[in-house]
């Protein structure tokens, strides 16, 4: 059970230096969630933000609820935040929630740095 729980979140630089890229890999669950604020708290607020979750192969409403508390922190912060690689499951709770109504969805960081 650890290592389904196990979370990693890797920030990087977009191709702008105005974009800030976290590779998430792991389920943001109620378990994980204080590693996935830590990560945030820690990186500085850019221009865009963008959740690479094509690792993420589930959230539950504790996951949820930090992603949502991350888009208000991001809203406060003039930040613009995207997510990619959504999968089917966790697309379900993004529109369940009605999420994908505020942060856009893309498919990939290619699509979603074009957006830009």
């Amino acid at each position: 059970m650890a290592s389904e729980e196990h979370l990693t979140i890797e920030p990087r630089q977009g191709k702008s230096a105005a974009t800030l890229i976290f590779t998430i890999t792991g389920p943001i669950t109620v378990r994980t969630l204080f590693d996935f604020q830590n990560a945030l708290r820690g990186a500085p607020s850019p221009a865009v933000t963008i959740f690479d979750m094509t690792g993420v192969p589930y959230l539950d409403s504790g996951g949820m609820g930090s992603v949502i508390n991350h888009y208000v922190h991001c809203t406060r912060n003039h930040t613009r935040l995207f997510a990619v690689g959504v999968n089917s499951r966790a697309l379900e709770l993004f529109k369940l929630t009605r999420v994908d109504t505020l942060i856009p969805l893309f498919a990939t960081v290619e699509e979603a740095e074009a957006g830009i």
